[in-house]
């Protein structure tokens, strides 16, 4: 039988004195919502008190600059569940969202915005997603309220192109709502904007992923953070992500094919360019088919090249640190009624 993720044991520690490994770790990157900090902990608390999980509450300030450290300094005196991650300066969402997992020692870890738009009622939801089987349960906004101009049709778009291209399609990729098994997250390394592309990601490691509609609700303070300026750093992210999924174990397939494509064009230029020179007699040296061949026969060969670097690198990637190229769920044993989980 399956063993739970989640000790069912439902005894809250409600002091200092609890020292294993909690049932939850619920992660929130913080920038400058210093009005919505003490609601914010206070909902999360009031939904895992009543769950009866031993839990914590990591708080990533992302160099706030409106007296939101300060504050989670305070707040910290009085719950001994919230841990406050302060970070050195703005390093941006990724990096906060990724300090926060590596601190985390939950079983299970939840993420969600600190803007109170996603709602701590729901992580019970997800909690009880995850534990039928599932090893990442992300949040639908299904009644989003967020302008439609500026926030609703980007995300329409990029979420279709972003299902589009790496092949997992679900409603909302820009919800930060999800919940994980922190196995999972072990695996997993973040850059650039790569949050948004979190179930993509679990995706290439072999995870199973699920989807449950939340709620959302408007900004209660401040403005938002986000804007259609980050369109340009999430197409580039998105193709780093496609390139992970297709060649990540096997670069040398995609920079091979386009070098071998590259050579024998430029070849078939030469011979073709050969025929007019000593067949016909005619004059190839004004030609622009003739730079053309050259350029192409170069690129080949630079193609070819990124591509042997392209493996080494990997190759240097995975043994250096370990990391197969492979993940294994679970072992079924013959003559054996147990199963060994994956590790």
């Amino acid at each position: 039988m399956k063993q739970s993720i989640i000790p069912q044991h439902f005894e809250y520690q409600s002091d200092s004195s609890f020292k294993g490994r909690p049932d939850v770790s619920v992660v929130v990157p913080i920038y400058n919502e210093v009005e919505s900090l003490p609601s914010l902990i206070d909902a999360i608390a009031n939904t895992l008190n009543s769950t009866g999980l031993d839990y914590e509450l990591i708080l990533v300030d992302d160099g706030s600059t409106d007296g939101s450290p300060q504050l989670l300094k305070q707040q910290a005196q009085y719950h001994p569940y919230l841990r406050g991650v302060l970070l050195r300066r703005n390093y941006g969402q990724t990096a906060a969202m990724a300090a926060g997992f590596n601190f985390a020692r939950g079983s299970a870890i939840v993420s969600l915005d600190g803007d109170l738009q996603n709602d701590p009622a729901d992580i019970p939801l997800l909690l009880a997603k995850l534990e039928e089987g599932y090893d990442l349960v992300s949040g639908w906004r299904q009644n989003r309220q967020d302008a439609a101009l500026t926030r609703l049709l980007p995300s329409k778009i990029a979420n279709w192109l972003i299902g589009k291209i790496t092949g997992v399609k679900i409603h909302d990729y820009g919800c930060s709502l999800k919940a994980y098994r922190s196995e999972l997250l072990a695996d997993m390394n973040l850059y650039g904007e790569l949050h948004r592309f979190l179930p993509a990601l679990a995706f290439i490691e072999g995870a199973r992923i699920a989807e449950l509609p939340v709620r959302h609700h408007p900004r209660r303070h401040g403005s938002s953070k986000y804007g259609l300026g980050r369109t340009f750093r999430v197409l580039m992210d998105l193709f780093t992500v496609y390139f992970m999924k297709k060649f990540l174990t096997r670069p040398m397939h995609v920079f091979g094919s386009l070098g071998m494509m590259s050579l024998l064009s430029g070849m078939g230029l030469g011979v073709y360019l050969s025929f007019l020179k000593l067949g016909l007699g005619k004059d190839i040296g004004d030609r622009p088919l003739l730079i053309l061949a050259v350029v192409l026969l170069l690129t080949g060969v630079q193609l070819f090249c990124f591509g042997l670097l392209g493996e080494l690198l990997m190759r240097t990637y995975h043994e250096s640190q370990g990391r197969p190229i492979y993940r294994v769920r679970e072992i079924i044993e013959g003559s054996v009624k147990n199963s060994k989980q994956e590790r």
